[in-house]
């Protein structure tokens, strides 16, 4: 489960320079973005449950949606989308088995992507703030504080995707390789989660190649319709400091449970 594929991003073949200024814009000021979010599982699974191996899980995915207008952006699971339950019947108990040992292993996992979800992400593009909430070894926590400040190398590798144009940046940040893909014909600084800043709407976005993806699957211009871009107010209030600090202490006292041969690691007491 160590070895880490590389995602797909489904773009062709790059588009002559000429297309690098495209004169179509759309001046859409509200609107909203379906992404498909994939993280690639990081936890070891041990010899004894070798011959569960090729059937656990690789990666998690979650439907998600971006809501957006010209100065607020919001992005949250998709409810109806977000929960895939198991086919019933006799001949998918070895699945099953195999997904209870998956979760069991991604509990005591000391990688942060196993153990961190981003539930919720707003961003105020004028005060570049952001208020999220991520859930991290079961407890939520509202972090706010400014927007990560990427610097951004533009490329000049054009493609289309789902009919629109779509220009390459890159940049390291915090020691994570990003790709990102943005549309200029969206000309909104935002993109999924807290990721953008760019001269145009992020439509497709990779973290340390291939790692976690968000890949738009449907862009919807016509408006918001009783959608609100409200900020997230459920969680524990934290700086983004106060939540690194935790994050770094639970996953040092997994690793030192793990170290010493304990079966599975108390970090679920001293949360409470």
């Amino acid at each position: 489960m160590k070895t880490r594929r590389r995602i797909n991003l489904f773009l062709p073949a790059a588009l002559p320079l000429a297309f690098l200024f495209v004169p179509g814009t759309i001046r859409a000021q509200e609107g909203r973005i379906h992404f498909l979010r994939s993280v690639q599982y990081d936890f070891h699974v041990p010899e004894r449950w070798a011959e569960l191996r090729d059937r656990m899980p690789a990666q998690s995915t979650t439907s998600m949606v971006l809501l957006f207008d010209g100065s607020r952006s919001v992005m949250a699971p998709i409810p109806e989308e977000d929960e895939e339950q198991p086919a019933r019947g006799g001949s998918d108990q070895p699945n099953r088995r195999a997904l209870g040992m998956a979760l069991r292993l991604m509990r005591q996992s000391a990688s942060r992507s196993d153990q961190e979800n981003m539930l919720q992400a707003y961003v105020d593009f004028e005060s570049g703030t952001i208020s999220e909430t991520r859930e991290f070894m079961g407890r939520t926590f509202l972090i706010s504080g400014e927007r990560p400040a990427y610097r951004w190398k533009l490329g000049t590798e054009q493609n289309e995707f789902l009919g629109y144009m779509v220009q390459k940046a890159t940049t390291v940040h915090e020691g994570a390789e990003i790709e990102a893909w943005f549309t200029p014909q969206i000309p909104v600084p935002a993109g999924p989660g807290n990721f953008g800043g760019l001269p145009g709407l992020i439509l497709v976005l990779s973290q340390d190649r291939g790692h976690m993806v968000f890949s738009a699957t449907e862009i919807d211009l016509t408006g918001l319709g009783d959608d609100e871009i409200v900020p997230p107010r459920d969680g524990e209030m934290v700086t983004r400091d106060e939540y690194e600090a935790i994050v770094a202490e639970k996953l040092e006292e997994v690793r030192s449970v793990r170290g010493a041969g304990r079966r599975r690691p108390p970090f679920e007491r001293s949360f409470r």
